[in-house]
Parts: C-alpha cells; sequence; structure tokens
C-alpha cells in the first residue's frame, strides 16, 4: 500500500479486566505483533492509554475503574494509583520493542484526545497538565525514549512543544472533517474543512513538524442505522483525493489514517453507540478485503511521497484561488522547494464539495522558464470531486523532469543506468510532460495518439488518457502513461535488506515494480529469479515493470514457476493460473443442532441464593440513587453482556402496576416476568439508552404469597466518552422501580452478571466475551458442550414459542485447501426486509454468536443494520472442527424463529498468506462456581 507505519492501541478492559492481574499472553501478547511488523518493515506508533476512546466500551477504561470516586483522567490519586500497574507492564513491553532496541516501535501516545476531555474553559488547568505529566512519566519511568506524541482534535497547541507542564515531545493535531453521516453519503460537511493548518501550526509548534495523529479514514456506524459500506461511500477515493491532498497541500509530515482496517468488536468489546462491526468503511474491510477504490487510491498517493523526499523539506504556502493562471473557481495551493528545485502544486475546486467539472490552465516557474500548461494545446481539467498533484523539476533517479501535469504513482531504478517513471490520470483527461532536450526525443514504445514535439530546450509529450496502456522511451528512462484504474494494478515492492527493520528500504534499487492484479505481498531476488507472494482472485497476468537485476530470467508466485515470455519492450511477463477449489460448506440451517433453555431464572423453582444480593447502601457514581439499595451492576462487579436482576416481595393485594427505569445504553432491551409470566419487553431503539417500562397487572396477586420480577437485560457497552463530566461512568442495570401499594423497601434484589463478575473465568478469551445468561454461566457456549441429553431443536426450522431465550449449539467440521485464503461471515436472515407470511413469531429478537467459545456477534433483528458477522481464521477452524453456539432472545410473546442461518465464503483468493494458527480455543468442563 505504500504505508511506513501502523498505530495500535492497547485497550486496558480487556487486558486488566480484574484489578491487579495484567494479562499479556496468549492472545494479549504484543510480541508476535510486534515481530509481524518487523517482518513487513513497519514502523509502530503505540498508544496504550490509559484511555483510548477508538469506540470501544468505557473508551478502554475497565468498569472497575468506573466504580471508582475518583474522577477518570484526572490527576486525582486514585484514578492515579489505578492506572500504575497497567502503565508500567505496558511501559515495560513498549520499551524492549523501541527502535532503539532493534524493534519497530518510533513513537509512543500517551492518553488519547485530552484536549476534548474534560472541556473546561481554562483547558490546560493544573489538573490537566499534572494528569498528562503523570502518564507521560510512567512511561518514561520504564525507560520510554522514542519521542511521544499528542493529538489535539481541538487544533489549539495544547501539550506542544514548550507548552508548559505535561508537553510532548511531537505536537499532531486530530481531524475528523467528513464528520459520521453514513445515511447522506454524497453529502460533504464544509464546516470542518481545513484551508490554513500550515498557519496554524507555524503559531502553535513551530519547532516540529506538521503531524496528524488522527485522520478520518471512514466512519463508525450504530444500531438502527446503514450498513458499513455506505461509511465507505462517505470517506470513499474522492474525499481521499480531495481531503487527503488538501493535507499535503499543508505540508504534513507524519500522517496516520484512522482506520485503514477497523476490523471487529467482538466479545462486547464496542461501546453503546457501535454494534458488532468495526469495519468503519476503511480501505480494508472487515474481513480483510481491498475492493474498496479508496484503498487503491491511498497506494497511490502514500507511493508517490514515498519516492518524493523534496515534499519533505518543500515550504507549503496558503491556497488561494486563481492563482498560477487558473480561474477562480480553481485553488492552487503551491509547495516551494526549500533546497530542492523541485515544486509541487496541488489543484482542487475552491469550492472543495464542488461536483461540476472545470478547466484550466496553469503557469508555472521552472527550470526552463516559465511555462503555461499545456503547451500543445487543450486544457487541464477537475472532473467533479478530483485534486491533483502537478510537480515541476522532479527528481527521477539524476533525470529532470521539467513538469508533469499527470500524477506520478512511482519511480524506480532498474538494472544498470535504467529508470522507470509511472505517470496516470483519469480517462478522458488531456495531460503532459517534459522532459531536457538534450536526452533526446522520446520515442513511442507502445501504444498511439500521442504527441511529440520540442519546445524550446525541452522535449513535450501530450496525450489523451484511456484505458489503454501507453509507454514512452527517452534515454535510459521509460514513462509508463496510464488510465489511473489500470494504475491500481501495479505494486510497488520493497525487497529484503537487513538493518534494524529487516524489511525497510528507501527509494533506490532495493524496488521492484511488478503489474499483477488483486494483491502482491512480498518479493525478493535470487539470481535471475524473482520470487513473489501475493494474491489472487482471478486468472492474471503478472508483468516486471523494473527490476534492479538485468535479464531477469524467471518469477515464482507463491512457491509456484511460472510461464514466462517477453513483452515487446523487453518485460518478462507470466500468467498465474486461478483454479478455485470446490468447498464443503455446511449449510448451517441443516446441521443437528441442540437445545437447551437458557433463562431457567423465571421458573418458581430457581434458587438464586448464589446471586449477588443488591445490599449496597451508596455509590461512587455521579448519578445518585433512586432507590433504598444500589442496584447499578458496576458496583457489584458485573460490567458486560447481559444482565438479569430478581426482585423477591411479598403481595398484598394492592398491586395494579408494576414500572421500571432500566439502562442499558443505546441499542437495548430488556424483558420482564413476573414469576414465570411475561409481561413484556422493550425491544430496544437507537435513541435510547434508558428507558421507563410501565405495566399493568391484569389481575390481582395472591395476598400474603411470595412473587419474583424477573428483568434481563442486555448491556450494550459504557459510553465511549463525556466531555466534561464523569457521564462515562452512567450505570447500567436498573435506576429505579415502584410497584403499587408497596414501598421500594418491601423489595429486595438479587443480581448476576458475566460469572464471578471482575473475577472473569475464561482467562483465554477475556473478561468481556461474557454476559449473565444460563448458558453463558455455565460455559455452554465453549466446544463440546454436555448436550448428549439435550434437546435437539433447530434455531431456523423450530425456534422458541415463546418469550424466553433459548440456546442452540452445534458442531461440523471444515477443510479448506492449503493456500487459499477463504475468509467467511455467518449471515443472518434478516426479516425485517422480509415478508414471509407464514413466519407468525415476533420479530423482535436478538442473538448473540460464539464461534469456538468467542463471542464473535450481536446480531438485533429489529433493529439492524448488520446481519453479516465475519468470523476470521484462527477462530473459526478452516481445517479442523467447528463449534458454533448461540443465544436467541425472543422478546415478544409469540417467540422467534431465524429465517436462516448461513456460513458465507466472502471471497475465494489464492493466496500466499501464511495461515494462521488457532487462538487458543479451551473446550468446556463443569464450572466449580456456576449457577
Amino acid at each position: 500500500m505504500g504505508f511506513t507505519g501502523v498505530s495500535f492501541y492497547v485497550d486496558w478492559s480487556l487486558v486488566e479486566g480484574n484489578p491487579g492481574h495484567v494479562i499479556t499472553d496468549g492472545i494479549w501478547s504484543l510480541d508476535e505483533f510486534f515481530d509481524a511488523a518487523s517482518q513487513a518493515g513497519l514502523y509502530l506508533i503505540a498508544r496504550p492509554g490509559p484511555y483510548i476512546n477508538a469506540e470501544t466500551t468505557g473508551g478502554g477504561i475497565p468498569g472497575w475503574v468506573l466504580r471508582q470516586k475518583a474522577v477518570i483522567r484526572s490527576d486525582d490519586p486514585e484514578y492515579l494509583n489505578a492506572t500504575a500497574n497497567y502503565v508500567s507492564t505496558l511501559g515495560r513491553i513498549i520499551e524492549r520493542a523501541q527502535i532503539t532496541n532493534g524493534g519497530p516501535v518510533i513513537m509512543v501516545q500517551p492518553e488519547n484526545e485530552y484536549s476534548t476531555w474534560p472541556e473546561v474553559t481554562d483547558f490546560p488547568n493544573d489538573m490537566n497538565r499534572n494528569y498528562m505529566a503523570h502518564v507521560e512519566q510512567q512511561l518514561l519511568d520504564e525507560g520510554i525514549t522514542v519521542p511521544s506524541i499528542v493529538n489535539d482534535n481541538l487544533v489549539m497547541g495544547y501539550f506542544a512543544p514548550g507548552s508548559g507542564k505535561g508537553a510532548v515531545d511531537i505536537y499532531a493535531i486530530d481531524a475528523y472533517p467528513m464528520r459520521y453521516d453514513c445515511a447522506n453519503p454524497s453529502i460533504w460537511p464544509t464546516y470542518r474543512f481545513p484551508y490554513d493548518w500550515q498557519v496554524t501550526h507555524q503559531r502553535e509548534s513551530p519547532t516540529t513538524p506538521f503531524a496528524i495523529a488522527e485522520f478520518q479514514g471512514g466512519s463508525g456506524e450504530g444500531w438502527g442505522g446503514v450498513t458499513q459500506d455506505m461509511c465507505g461511500e462517505l470517506v470513499n477515493e474522492e474525499a481521499v483525493r480531495v481531503v487527503y491532498k488538501n493535507n499535503y497541500s499543508f505540508g504534513v509530515k507524519v500522517f496516520n489514517i484512522y482506520m485503514t482496517f477497523g476490523g471487529t468488536n467482538w466479545g462486547n468489546l464496542g461501546y453503546m453507540g457501535g454494534h458488532t462491526s468495526y469495519d468503519y468503511g476503511a480501505a480494508i474491510t472487515e474481513e480483510r478485503a481491498i475492493w474498496r477504490e479508496k484503498y487503491s487510491e491511498e497506494k497511490l498517493e502514500a507511493n508517490f511521497l514515498k519516492v518524493s523526499p523534496a515534499y519533505l523539506t518543500a515550504t507549503p504556502h496558503l491556497g488561494v484561488n486563481g492563482t498560477y493562471g487558473a480561474p477562480s473557481s480553481i485553488a492552487v495551493t503551491a509547495l516551494l522547494g526549500n533546497g530542492t528545485k523541485t515544486n509541487f502544486y496541488v489543484v482542487r475546486h475552491a469550492n472543495f464539495t464542488s461536483t461540476d467539472s472545470a478547466l484550466y490552465n496553469l503557469t508555472l516557474s521552472t527550470s526552463v522558464g516559465d511555462i503555461e500548461i499545456p503547451q500543445l494545446g487543450g486544457h487541464l481539467s477537475l472532473n467533479g470531486r478530483d485534486s491533483k498533484f502537478h510537480v515541476t523539476d522532479y527528481d527521477v533517479g539524476g533525470i529532470n523532469l521539467i513538469y508533469s501535469s499527470a500524477e506520478i504513482f512511482t519511480w524506480a531504478l532498474g538494472s544498470g543506468s535504467s529508470r522507470v517513471l509511472i505517470l496516470y490520470g483519469s480517462a478522458g483527461e488531456t495531460h503532459e510532460f517534459a522532459l531536457p532536450s538534450h536526452l533526446g526525443k522520446p520515442a513511442i514504445v507502445e501504444g498511439d495518439d500521442i504527441e511529440v514535439k520540442q519546445c524550446g530546450s525541452a522535449w513535450v509529450v501530450q496525450w489523451n488518457v484511456t484505458p489503454a496502456r501507453r509507454i514512452v522511451r527517452v534515454a535510459d528512462l521509460e514513462v509508463y502513461l496510464l488510465w489511473r484504474n489500470e494504475a491500481y494494478n501495479y505494486w510497488v515492492m520493497e525487497l529484503p535488506v537487513s538493518g534494524l527493520i529487516g524489511n525497510y528500504s528507501s527509494p533506490s534499487k532495493s524496488l521492484v515494480v511488478v503489474k499483477a492484479g488483486y494483491l502482491i505481498r512480498t518479493a525478493d531476488l535470487t539470481n535471475t529469479h524473482l520470487r513473489l507472494t501475493g494474491d489472487v482472485n482471478a486468472t492474471t497476468e503478472v508483468e516486471v515493470i523494473s527490476s534492479p537485476t538485468a535479464n531477469l530470467k524467471g518469477i515464482t508466485f507463491n512457491g509456484e514457476l511460472l510461464q514466462t515470455s517477453k513483452t515487446s519492450n523487453g518485460n518478462l511477463r507470466g500468467t498465474v493460473r486461478y483454479n478455485p477449489p470446490k468447498l464443503d460448506i455446511p449449510d448451517l440451517s441443516n446441521l443437528e443442532w441442540k437445545f437447551i433453555d437458557s433463562l431457567p431464572e423465571i421458573q418458581s423453582s430457581y434458587d438464586d441464593s448464589a446471586w449477588t444480593p443488591c445490599t449496597q447502601l451508596s455509590t461512587h457514581n455521579p448519578r445518585p440513587l433512586d432507590t433504598p439499595s444500589n442496584l447499578y451492576s458496576m458496583d457489584y462487579g458485573y460490567h458486560t453482556g447481559s444482565l438479569i436482576y430478581r426482585g423477591h416481595f411479598s403481595a398484598n393485594g394492592q398491586e395494579s402496576n408494576i414500572w421500571l427505569n432500566v439502562s442499558g445504553g443505546l441499542g437495548f432491551g430488556h424483558s420482564v416476568w413476573l414469576n414465570n409470566t411475561f409481561f413484556g419487553s422493550w425491544t430496544g431503539s437507537s435513541a435510547n439508552s434508558t428507558v421507563v417500562h410501565n405495566m399493568s397487572l391484569s389481575s390481582t396477586l395472591s395476598q400474603g404469597s411470595p412473587y419474583v420480577i424477573s428483568v434481563l437485560i442486555d448491556h450494550m457497552g459504557q459510553d465511549e466518552e463525556a466531555p466534561g463530566t464523569d457521564a462515562i461512568k452512567f450505570p447500567r442495570g436498573i435506576l429505579n422501580y415502584g410497584i403499587t401499594g408497596h414501598p421500594q423497601s418491601d423489595v429486595s434484589w438479587k443480581l448476576t452478571g458475566n460469572l464471578g463478575g471482575q473475577q472473569y473465568q475464561d482467562l483465554a478469551r477475556g473478561p468481556l466475551n461474557e454476559g449473565g445468561m444460563y448458558a453463558e454461566r455455565q460455559g455452554y457456549h465453549y466446544p463440546s458442550p454436555p448436550s448428549s441429553k439435550w434437546e435437539s431443536s433447530n434455531p431456523v426450522t423450530d425456534g422458541l414459542s415463546h418469550a424466553g431465550v433459548g440456546f442452540y449449539a452445534t458442531s461440523f467440521r471444515l477443510n479448506i485447501p492449503s493456500g487459499w485464503d477463504v475468509p467467511m461471515s455467518v449471515v443472518f436472515n434478516n426479516s425485517i426486509h422480509n415478508s414471509d407470511e407464514k413466519n407468525t413469531r415476533g420479530q423482535n429478537y436478538r442473538c448473540q454468536l460464539f464461534v469456538n467459545g468467542y463471542q464473535f456477534g450481536k446480531y438485533i433483528n429489529n433493529l439492524g443494520p448488520q446481519t453479516a458477522f465475519p468470523v476470521p481464521e484462527g477462530i473459526l477452524n478452516h481445517e479442523g472442527d467447528n463449534h458454533i453456539a448461540l443465544t436467541v432472545w425472543a422478546q415478544d410473546k409469540q417467540g422467534a424463529t431465524l429465517e436462516g442461518l448461513e456460513l458465507v465464503p466472502t471471497s475465494l483468493i489464492w493466496s500466499g498468506y501464511t495461515r494462521p494458527q488457532a487462538a487458543p480455543q479451551p473446550v468446556w468442563t463443569k464450572r466449580v462456581q456456576s449457577y
């Protein structure tokens, strides 16, 4: 893709769910991640928090910390002490991986977006500065010596070098100008589009390079929203061209895109405003596909910057509409050589949201004088939402490119003194480039409709971009003239070199350029053979465009030797045949499923003596209690998944109404039973995180008889942040209640959540993976549950005939051939969009999907939008046995039936990737403390 680094978060709540026990082994170990980064030649920016936001529950703050009285992210000693074990442990791990120790970590970011929280008029005040300084010192105390960086999303210079206590080494900003309206992806907001960041940066942090620690690479979605693909349309390839190149016009030196790969909020990781998918509409999809066009657009831009060192020293100037000969509808921003001859000009519509087409000419100063471009007639054009990089006096390995209106993808040194330059444009555009006349007249090697003319001391080449490739040779330089979409198929690969980062190199003879379709992963040269690994999803021609080895004799692809031939210009090429195997994917709806009731708590015979009594009389929570005893789940150590309350009282015959004020977060639902009589549900809303539920009794209760109110609540996660307050701590559970004819003190409550609460049971899968449902507390979602005596029942053909929770489990085997990368998703049929008149069951139901014990999906039928849940290989065993389990929570009295359940391969790719090992998958054993 052309990127040189990756930033990564560590979520505190995942690795220290149990206070005092920071887990850093198994899937929580960073060592393999560091090794992979080194092998790939990627630098790392470590972002351990302790607060990370990231649309995660509590922004990464563990639930046990939220229980404390101390203000989160403050200099309160109680909070600072809570962070100590985690930060010091992560600090030691990161210290060992610093580049100064031979590792890939080059920067560390303490905290995250601290400029927006707390949001007070005198920010940063002493408390803020003390806190930021403390977090930084914690890392320094563990030996961190690489630079620290901050991401200030208010762009106010907060914690910039020299700004006082808490200042970092590198000041960076944080911006999301496209915002988050995925439902209207064609509407670009204007109020956050930046015009003068280089001026702002010079004022706020003149001693550091302009850095953007986070910039919008997509957007997130929540319950009841639209699909993640629409977020990909909001921040699409057009946004990448216009908004990203606007950043380049400011001379940005560190540019970090959030997200490039989002992944999955597995195991209740997400905050209340987001569902299971964290695809984010990112350049790489949740299932690791790269079919979104912005992946290729980002690849073009990144590779251009990678071979353009003059950009790093060029001085950015304010963009002005109608300059350099362009009309007033065109904005031109110049980055002028500072110690080099090279100048860069970023061109866009003055109204950056414009979808119009505009013609323009540019008058630019070059080494051969002022030139109006294009020289050979016609006009340059901006068609729709687009932006371009034009260059003058650009160094191509010692050859001066006087100018190019076409954009540069890359250049490389080949064998001997040969060079390759790749230019591209959009179809229908007119483009020109010019080279010094002493190199000789350009010769047309491939293609036609190319005009070549000498103008003064330069040869000028003009062409109209079409899908057909053109090649022009000038002395030792070959210039490829490509249609943008053709350029997407070209890959710039770095050959392995020795050094601190084993595979990282600079533009030189260590580059190989190949045309190869879907994806090239690695390249290596052994004598006269080029060894490639990569992915193909169709029969693909591989052509070597540039190689440092003369007389290349052969190509291997994923270990297979290709039959090769030479092109008319001498390039070596071969064909990778795509012969996909026939896969035997089980039909989940036709497997044998075993069933057990997962809500025995509503039965009169149920014994809740092992449950947690809600007897606390106070709370540290900012929300005062409305009840005689504390019913906030977090204060009893339950922070995730489903919650179940049982309220005991004796009837006096005056009961006519029961009401509950319930909190679960956006999209939550709950269901209520009085003894075993279903009383109704709140089925959820994307707008409600709490609801008051009134229930009328249709008959008089038996005076003196015991009754139990059972309440099942879906905990959707804590909010991610709360500017200016500690509302991030807003409690989940029952906030208030009432029964006519009774004081509140007549009801005694018990509570359960995940087994063990903070002392969670599954150290392999982590503290957020399980909730409070009976089957989860028993561990039946693990492989090999004791199901031999369970009922046979299918969630699709049978389902539930009443309100409640059913637990379904099945097993199957996969045998995906080695060498084939087959991302798969478990797909629920979204009955909102189906009209099967035969289905008389309710449409309000919720499901949890467990794969080999890992929770990889929370599906809400009446809210959506997500119906497909990607499960990565390593959780799903592609060569071996798999266990799938479902909790089906019917919120209607009619029950619920799934209208479909499928395991769907989303692509079939012959790949050079290394098959991942399975994540730890402990099987079921009886839990001694379960109830």
